[in-house]
């Protein structure tokens, strides 16, 4: 679309952080002109105020008020003092408290005499009065008037001086008319300097955004090198960074749990397509057809144990999968699994034992901890060779039980140990009936879920141990019924 580019270029964050820089700049430098302006007003008017203010006193020392009237008292053969009064005279009116004018300079009426209700407001006031008044040449000029006195305050008349203003409204002009004409001019030179420093700025997050443009599903090990700089844009790098390899570590359990699962699921599924096309072809007797059938239901139960198995792991993983927590009696629980798995044991050749109190009541789920003990003697028994042993302990320690899985048999090596809770992670292993590395991945799940943590300690052809801690917890009052659960590897 035509308008595509122009509408990319005003919602641009460079173009949004120029004009914010542009905007503030320029309500600043209007705000200070007005500011600026207003002192200068304030100044100008407070200087001729004071001047009047000082000719006002002035005009009281050489203005006589008797019965006669007023009259002004100078030296008029003193040059000095005939300069002096024709100054204070300049811009003059003398009038009776009823509002009749008696004497004025020759410049005033172009100003405007006041009317007789004006005079008669401000002898009424008692109070100075300042206005600025503009004479028939628009020049402006600022007029005092008042009273004044005889001595005895027994003759009062109505005076009133002025002097031209127009110089300080030309100043004050003068300087609106030039700072506001700077004023565009600045903020345009304003406006490319903040579009230079938010392009300078936005550089780094462009290189972050081209740098994430070239990382595909092949390039997840590139990393963004750091500015150095340890500000923000630093930080953003780094879990940048680290996202990318979060995404990393994520794309390759997926991958490999790709191949595991295809590989776990194509060996059972070419069992039971070879079996019954044997079956289809050679099989000659009712007894031949059962025997196939048997075969491949057995590969198909194999097969839901691994969808199962999946299944829970990926309700466990979005949080689905909620512990229902109830009063259970751990000792209970421990000698029904490990009546359970004698038979398993005993067909391996190992000897499975256990050491447990008599009751050790804690509070969790009890198809989830069935789980745990599942997968835990399982393994034992699975990774024990014949003529081994495998124990079982479990004790109180304060408001902690303690579960203790030991065997005698291969033992898993150093490189191993810290990738064994791993999700889809197994031990390198020539024989493909060891799992799909899942049950350590749930075992590990159940204990954090509960609050509880996971050891395991082992060596090479002398056997493992894990241990896992569990929160007592409050005991409920009432205990449901077990429930029979499949254990996974």
């Amino acid at each position: 679309m035509p308008l595509g580019k122009p509408l990319r270029f005003w919602r641009s964050l460079r173009f949004r952080l120029a004009l914010s820089y542009v905007v503030f700049f320029s309500i600043l430098l209007v705000s200070l002109g007005v500011v600026f302006r207003e002192v200068l007003k304030n100044t100008l008017d407070a200087q001729a105020t004071g001047v009047l203010n000082e000719e006002w006193g002035a005009v009281k020392g050489y203005l006589r008020i008797d019965k006669n009237g007023p009259e002004w008292f100078y030296d008029s053969a003193d040059p000095d003092d005939n300069y002096f009064v024709e100054r204070l005279r300049r811009v003059y009116l003398l009038a009776d408290i009823e509002g009749h004018p008696l004497q004025w300079s020759t410049s005033y009426p172009s100003i405007g005499f006041e009317s007789p209700a004006e005079i008669k407001a401000i002898v009424a006031s008692g109070k100075p009065n300042f206005r600025i008044r503009t004479g028939d040449r628009g020049e402006p000029f600022l007029i005092r008037s008042g009273l004044v006195w005889d001595e005895r305050h027994r003759y009062r008349y109505f005076l009133a001086i002025g002097q031209s203003i127009a110089q300080s409204s030309r100043v004050l002009h003068d300087f609106t008319w030039q700072y506001f004409s700077i004023v565009p001019v600045v903020i345009v030179l304003s406006g490319l300097l903040g579009w230079f420093l938010a392009g300078r700025a936005l550089s780094p997050v462009n290189s972050v955004a081209e740098a994430a443009q070239r990382i595909t599903h092949s390039s997840l090990n590139m990393k963004i090198p750091l500015r150095g700089a340890g500000d923000e844009l630093d930080r953003l790098i780094e879990a940048f960074n680290r996202m990318i390899a979060r995404l990393s570590f994520s794309f390759e359990q997926i991958r490999q749990f790709s191949t595991d699962v295809s590989h776990e699921l194509r060996t059972p599924l070419t069992v039971v397509r070879g079996q019954l096309e044997v079956a289809l072809f050679t099989a000659k007797t009712t007894e031949q057809y059962r025997d196939a059938m048997v075969n491949a239901l057995e590969d198909v139960e194999r097969l839901s144990n691994i969808v199962r198995a999946l299944l829970l792991l990926s309700q466990s993983e979005t949080g689905q999968l909620v512990l229902q927590k109830t009063e259970i009696d751990m000792a209970d629980l421990l000698r029904d699994r490990i009546e359970e798995f004698q038979i398993p044991a005993e067909a391996q050749g190992v000897t499975l034992s256990a050491e447990l109190p008599a009751s050790l009541p804690i509070m969790a789920d009890r198809v989830q901890i069935e789980r745990l003990v599942s997968n835990l003697l399982s393994n034992a028994i699975k990774y024990t060779p014949a003529g081994g042993s495998v124990i079982a302990t479990l004790s109180s320690e304060g408001q902690e039980a303690r579960l203790s899985v030991a065997d005698t048999g291969v033992g898993i090596s150093p490189d191993h140990l810290p990738h064994i809770f791993d999700r889809f992670y197994r031990v390198p292993s020539s024989d493909p009936e060891k799992g799909l590395g899942l049950g350590l991945s749930f075992v590990a799940w159940i204990v954090k879920a509960h609050g509880g943590t996971i050891d395991v300690v082992s060596e090479l052809n002398r056997g493992t141990r894990f241990v896992v801690t569990l929160p007592v917890g409050e005991v409920a009052p009432a205990s449901p019924e077990p429930r029979e659960v499949p254990s996974y590897q």
